[in-house]
């Protein structure tokens, strides 16, 4: 038998997803059969599988020792620690992603990824320790394309987690993007409307003009901001967050971003040669029009990156 109390980043979670990922040896279907032969219990009852927990719960699993893992792992203490901080509390961090790293984990990259860093950075500062934790390690609440680089969000603990993907969803934290593109474009400033249907296999996004079943609506706001031997620097913000949505727009009205290689490649001949496209998530704010709990101090707060590579290596901004 093993023991589990439910601690503060646990509340919240009905009972079968705290089970899964306290023991994820357990399969499914008997993890099902044990909670209704009272295998597991409920601070010494039966419970029902959709339960939400409260701190200070105890559920007691009556299982042989295969089903329970043994020490937690510590992949990511093989990651460096190196992240830029823009901004840190007890509830949140926001670190300035360099171009090229990965958020998470792919077929190419299972180690040094931004939330492995992260998650070493707090291990080594003594503010995480998975030993203490059942089921909730530190995590992004938004992410960013490997090529891109920029502010991206992580949370420190359960509650704060659950706060800021409610406020990326309810489009109450806003974010603005430096890009450099071909060309001049001919409005100053314009909010652009279109539709982006993904193509997972091509892992690429196509802009349509007609709302379909399998397409979604974008909107896209630019200004710019400096020119120069026809190329721009502009300021995008995101009204809505579609996978590749600046890149594509851009691209669709003749003004791919520099560097883009699935997007903007030949474009005009201009023969710059960029390690990675010019695009760099460089500010947000958060504006909650609702109540945000313990994250309300963040309220009104803009935070923004110190330097912009592309910026300042082609406009000197």
């Amino acid at each position: 038998m093993k023991s589990f109390t439910v601690g503060k980043n646990d509340e919240g979670q009905r009972l079968d997803k705290f089970l899964s990922k306290a023991i994820p040896n357990l399969p499914k279907s008997l993890m099902y059969k044990y909670i209704r032969t009272k295998k597991i219990k409920l601070n010494g009852k039966k419970a029902d599988i959709s339960t939400r927990l409260v701190a200070g719960d105890i559920i007691e699993a009556y299982m042989k020792d295969e089903f329970f893992a043994q020490s937690p792992k510590l992949d990511f203490t093989h990651a460096p620690t190196d992240i830029s901080v823009v901004y840190e509390d007890e509830n949140i961090i926001l670190v300035d992603k360099e171009p090229g790293l990965l958020c998470h984990s792919d077929k190419s990259e299972q180690v040094d990824t931004l939330i492995n860093r992260i998650q070493h950075y707090l291990y080594t500062k003594g503010e995480y320790n998975p030993a203490q934790e059942t089921s909730f390690r530190p995590a992004l609440a938004n992410r960013i394309d490997r090529n891109t680089g920029g502010i991206v969000i992580a949370a420190k603990n359960a509650a704060a987690l659950r706060i800021l993907c409610e406020k990326i969803r309810g489009r109450e934290i806003r974010k603005w993007y430096l890009a450099a593109v071909h060309g001049i474009p001919e409005n100053t400033q314009d909010t652009l409307k279109g539709f982006l249907q993904k193509n997972a296999q091509k892992n690429k996004v196509f802009l349509q003009s007609r709302k379909t079943d399998e397409n979604k609506d974008i909107l896209t706001r630019y200004r710019l901001i400096k020119t120069k031997n026809n190329i721009s620097l502009i300021e995008v913000e995101l009204i809505t967050g579609r996978p590749h949505q600046i890149r594509a727009h851009m691209a669709s009205i003749g003004h791919p971003l520099l560097g883009d290689q699935k997007y903007g490649k030949g474009s005009d001949g201009t023969k710059l040669d960029l390690k990675y496209q010019a695009l760099y998530s460089y500010r947000l704010k958060f504006g909650f029009n609702s109540d945000a709990g313990i994250l309300s101090y963040l309220n009104g707060k803009s935070f923004q990156v110190k330097e912009v590579w592309f910026a300042k290596q082609l406009f000197g901004f």
